[in-house]
């Protein structure tokens, strides 16, 4: 078995820490089922994803490109401009605060009480007795 090395894959993958987080995101592919595009020889998941990058049977920018997609929490669709456009053939579009105010909901209404309510309340209040934890 031929050893690869990073020596071999660094032509291919300017940057070693580029490096290891695509060839450990295609072995990740490659351990869900993945179809691999080399002959396996017994090597491990790793050793395989290495021995494509440096084969070049796998792009590395296909790679990199697939390990963003695979990080992105929200992925934006692009949608087509809505009817409601102003005269500048631009769609309207809310501002940040705008939108935010949408989505929270109403404000909660809150008991008020005076300060003079509040200490009478306080004051009604029975202190604990006194018990063998005291």
């Amino acid at each position: 078995m031929a050893r690869v090395t990073v020596e071999d894959c660094i032509d291919k993958v300017d940057n070693r820490f580029d490096l290891v987080l695509l060839a450990g995101h295609r072995a990740r592919l490659i351990s869900q089922g993945a179809a691999i595009t080399i002959d396996r020889d017994n090597d491990k998941n790793p050793v395989v994803a290495l021995r494509e990058i440096a084969d070049e049977t796998l792009s590395p920018d296909d790679l990199k490109e697939d390990l963003i997609h695979s990080l992105q929490r929200h992925v934006e669709v692009d949608e087509p401009e809505s009817e409601g456009s102003n005269a500048s053939g631009q769609a309207e579009e809310l501002s940040a605060d705008e939108q935010d105010a949408d989505d929270m909901p109403e404000a909660i209404p809150f008991d008020q009480m005076s300060e003079e309510e509040l200490r009478a309340g306080i004051e009604s209040l029975v202190p604990p007795e006194k018990g063998d934890d005291y």
